[in-house]
């Protein structure tokens, strides 16, 4: 077998590269180029914020300064009511038998809203409706009682005016003459009587018959001597004794009429307070007890919440029915004290609502607190607004934006209030100057939601205002003329 030869030949070895010497400087720059170059980029960065920065139209929002009037308003909130609210409750238990209303309805005031069933009352309220019937009648029978002696007392101020009338006057022919008749049967009267009373005049006292007599020859005696007055007035003999007698009868009997006439008054519907009749006090009682069975109306208004129905179990407490005058509306607002003293009644008042976005309501300040209230140490004032045009939209405990109007002003220089900024705690605007931005600093007057008068400051019609300043110009270096911003 043939052997294999190994050659003895040997592969040369590669040659080494000699190592290379360090670049100190190289290496710095290597690893140091990029905080280089961002270090010269912020200060090339910087360098351009130092200068006025340019405008442009698209870069900024502006508004020409102009002069024209200023209505200046307050913002606050405030919360609608009724001009009256009361809920009522039950006053005593039982079944409701009756109701009378259901909600959104008007009602009168003392209309009976519903009432209890009175056998499902307690003892004391049944017996008191049984009172109250009683001492109804009797209260009756006083003003019918009162009545009759008010008629009679008129009758006789009546009877004495005309007989002082007729003795202190001249009577004509007619009214002698008839005098005289009437005195000529008087006459004849008695005469008879007396014949008639004659034979028993000297029986007992007690004697029936003689009694009888003697009362029908007094009363004809009575007749005479009125009949003889009369026509000695209508002749002309009367004396000043009878005229006097005729006027303090006159008087008495006038004193009686307003005696009468105050206890009518009294029995009819106690006029006077200091005196209630007994009748009065029992029906008054019993008229509270009776009460406690029904619900009654204390005003006008409408029902807004009615919880009763016929058949349910009621206890003394629970609620029935709420019942609001919405003929006039409130809004009760809190206004900081920081400008209560701007606001007076009768200042005029806007109010918008959620609930009804696209519609402005108008009011008048009715009300403005003396007293602050402190709430987590902030001090505020309530007004109360009444409203002028609510509508159905509007509702008792609606939140409403309201800007009451404090002053209102013609042809003042205007600025938008979205342009004033704080700065060193001045007041300034930015005005568009040659194309750069210039800070002004402005003193205020007046403002409305838009809008704010200005008292001074170097700024004129036709200067045009910056309404957004940029954020990167003041946050980062601040204003042209040093200083940061602040906010609206």
């Amino acid at each position: 077998m043939a052997k294999k030869i190994e050659s003895s030949e040997q592969q040369p070895a590669a040659a080494e590269v000699p190592p290379k010497k360090p670049n100190p400087i190289l290496d710095f720059v290597r690893k140091r180029w990029l905080w280089i170059v961002l270090a010269l980029g912020v200060v090339a960065f910087l360098a351009t914020l130092g200068r006025p920065a340019p405008a442009t139209s698209s870069s900024y929002q502006t508004e020409v300064v102009s002069r024209g009037p200023l209505i200046a308003t307050i913002g606050a909130t405030g919360s609608v009511r009724a001009q009256q609210s009361a809920v009522l409750s039950w006053g005593t238990s039982g079944k409701v038998a009756e109701v009378n209303v259901q909600l959104g309805q008007a009602v009168g005031a003392d209309e009976v809203l519903a009432e209890l069933s009175l056998s499902s009352l307690p003892q004391n309220v049944i017996l008191a409706h049984l009172d109250f019937q009683t001492a109804e009648d009797n209260l009756a029978l006083e003003v019918a009682e009162a009545a009759k002696a008010l008629a009679e007392a008129q009758k006789r101020v009546e009877d004495t005016r005309r007989a002082l009338n007729n003795l202190a006057n001249p009577a004509r022919t007619v009214d002698i003459n008839q005098a005289y008749a009437n005195l000529v049967l008087a006459q004849d009267q008695l005469d008879k009587a007396r014949d008639a009373y004659e034979p028993y005049a000297n029986r007992p006292e007690d004697n029936l018959e003689r009694a009888h007599y003697l009362l029908r020859f007094s009363e004809a005696q009575q007749r005479y001597d009125a009949a003889l007055r009369t026509y000695n007035a209508y002749s002309g003999t009367s004396s000043d004794t009878n005229i006097a007698v005729a006027q303090g009868d006159l008087d008495v009997a006038l004193a009686q009429l307003e005696i009468a006439q105050r206890a009518y008054d009294n029995a009819l519907q106690a006029a006077d307070p200091d005196f209630t009749s007994p009748a009065e006090a029992r029906l008054a009682a019993a008229q509270a007890s009776r009460d406690l069975a029904r619900i009654l109306a204390p005003f006008d208004g409408v029902i807004t919440h009615a919880h009763p129905l016929v058949g349910d179990l009621v206890n003394a407490g629970a609620a029935a029915f709420q019942v609001d005058d919405l003929s006039s509306l409130l809004a009760d607002v809190e206004v900081s004290e920081v400008d209560i003293n701007r606001v007076q009644v009768g200042q005029n008042v806007t109010l918008t609502f959620d609930a009804a976005p696209d519609r402005e309501y108008h009011g008048t300040v009715r009300e403005v607190a003396l007293a602050g209230t402190t709430v987590s140490g902030v001090v505020n004032f309530r007004i109360v607004v009444e409203l002028n045009d609510a509508d159905e939209y509007v509702r008792p405990a609606m939140t409403a934006a309201v800007n009451i109007v404090v002053s209102e002003l013609d042809d003042v220089l205007l600025v938008p209030n979205r342009a004033v900024r704080l700065l060193d705690g001045n007041r300034v605007v930015y005005v568009l100057r040659n194309g750069n931005l210039q800070a002004v600093r402005v003193t205020l007057g007046a403002s409305s939601d838009a809008h704010s008068e200005v008292l001074d400051g170097d700024i004129a019609v036709g200067d045009q205002v910056v309404l957004n300043p940029p954020s990167s110009l003041f946050e980062l270096s601040g204003p042209p003329n040093g200083g940061m911003f602040g906010g609206n």
